[in-house]
């Protein structure tokens, strides 16, 4: 579980946005950021988002629900929802474990990830 990103303290409600802020969430993240990872699949693959995990519960659409779009692909089972001002993905719904949502790690507020700047050799 982690608490603190670089300056940023990760609150029991803390909220996150896309990039333009059409879309705001509120994430329930009492024990911090849990299970952050880069998933394999072939959509996160591509997009390249560090994504952690919040219960089903633990979303709460603050702003821009209809600006929210849904892709899904394959088995129809993942719900991945992305804003469609910016195109900035902000969560999903699993496939592995449907019970819980995936979210950006990168539209938390407060939340940068430097170590990402650097160049790919």
């Amino acid at each position: 579980m982690i608490k603190q990103v670089g300056e940023t303290t990760i609150h029991p409600k803390h909220k996150a946005s896309c990039h333009c802020g059409s879309v705001v969430l509120e994430l329930d993240l009492p024990n911090g950021i849990e299970n952050p990872r880069r998933c394999d699949c072939s959509i996160c693959r591509r997009k390249g988002a560090i994504v952690a995990s919040v219960k089903l519960s633990g979303i709460k659409i603050l702003q821009g629900e209809d600006k929210l779009r849904l892709y899904q692909f394959n088995t129809h089972t993942a719900k991945h929802y992305f804003c469609n001002v910016c195109g900035i993905y902000t969560h999903h719904q699993r496939r592995s474990n449907p019970e819980e949502y995936g979210f950006n790690a990168g539209c938390l507020e407060g939340v940068n990830h430097p170590a990402d700047r650097k160049t790919i050799a």
